[in-house]
């Protein structure tokens, strides 16, 4: 008897029903949780990005938290600027305890040759070895390095914004909380794509997605155990920076566009934190994909789901930021 995976899954997809998620799934496995198994394994480095004639990039070290080390960022930017250009704070993905900004060079790279700004994607420091709060105190930290040194930059200090996917979603909004409760830098938009931001793990689709060809249950439970330990989910003293859907106010927050698959554990999360938005006042845009498992741009980018998903982000992130 076929089991909800099967049945709704989007058909460009049906190929993960024999051929599971690699892209890094196998990171967050009881049993390779469990085995201690190195990241690298799980999730290897990408080959060197080959160099493109439109866009530069090169890694530049800048102070860190107060009391942490220096967090490392890199920066892209058109080879020939055209003006003072707006700028985007970029959260990588990786369940807070993978990746890197290598994985997601060629986003970046696209982004500034279809937008047209400067891109500061953020090393930051990965759990369990670093757990909360290490990770968005460093991201919220190269917010403050970019606006500080905007001019240096090429960027209006007033045109930033800050976008993710997963992870780098949930960082996204925690970044977006740290910048209004501490009075830093203006955000003028915010892209939080499929956010990890729940640690409580009680949504429907959170509980009922425990198919193990995609990102599900088990793999949830072990990313917020990694980042904020074990038995968080039944703790009152959990930061809202570092599971926001904790927050439990969302007013004052940029504009924002996100997205999700409706078979991703981070449906019901998203869904709740857009309604929240808008009942907030905070001009909020939103798509849901039926038949969208998570990272499904990043599974298959050929799919029709996956090419409507990446150009309609792109085009709120560039309208964000030129409103």
């Amino acid at each position: 008897m076929a089991n909800y995976f099967e049945e709704r899954i989007d058909p460009e997809f049906k190929n993960t029903l024999t051929n599971p998620q690699t892209f890094y799934l196998a990171a967050w496995t009881d049993e390779n949780v469990a085995k201690k198994v190195s990241r690298d394994i799980t999730f290897p480095p990408f080959p060197p990005t080959p160099p493109d004639p439109e866009v530069a990039f090169a890694d530049r070290l800048i102070p860190g938290p107060p009391g942490a080390p220096d967090v490392t960022v890199r920066v892209y930017e058109p080879r020939v600027k055209k003006g003072i250009l707006p700028g985007v704070l970029f959260l990588h993905y990786g369940g807070y305890s993978i990746g890197a900004p290598d994985h997601e060079n060629a986003k970046c790279i696209r982004y500034v040759k279809e937008i047209g700004c400067v891109v500061v994607s953020v090393d930051y420091r990965l759990a369990p070895e670093n757990p909360a709060p290490a990770a968005y105190e460093d991201c919220y930290a190269a917010l403050v390095w970019f606006a500080a040194n905007a001019n240096e930059l090429g960027v209006d200090s007033s045109r930033i914004g800050v976008t993710g996917f997963s992870a780098g979603g949930g960082l996204t909004i925690s970044v977006a909380l740290l910048a209004r409760d501490r009075k830093g830098p203006s955000l003028i938009f915010q892209m939080p794509l499929a956010p990890t931001m729940d640690d409580r793990m009680k949504t429907r689709s959170t509980l009922g997605f425990t198919d193990k060809r995609a990102l599900n249950y088990e793999s949830c439970k072990n990313i917020w155990n990694q980042y904020l330990g074990v038995g968080h989910e039944s703790r009152n003293d959990i930061s809202p920076y570092a599971a926001p859907a904790r927050a439990t106010d969302f007013s004052g927050l940029p504009p924002c566009y996100s997205y999700v698959g409706d078979l991703d554990p981070h449906c019901d999360e998203t869904i709740d934190y857009i309604a929240r938005l808008a009942k907030a006042g905070v001009p909020t845009g939103f798509t849901l994909y039926p038949g969208g498992i998570h990272g499904f741009d990043l599974e298959n980018p050929s799919a029709q789901i996956s090419k409507h998903a990446e150009a309609t982000a792109t085009w709120a992130l560039k309208r964000g930021l030129y409103r």
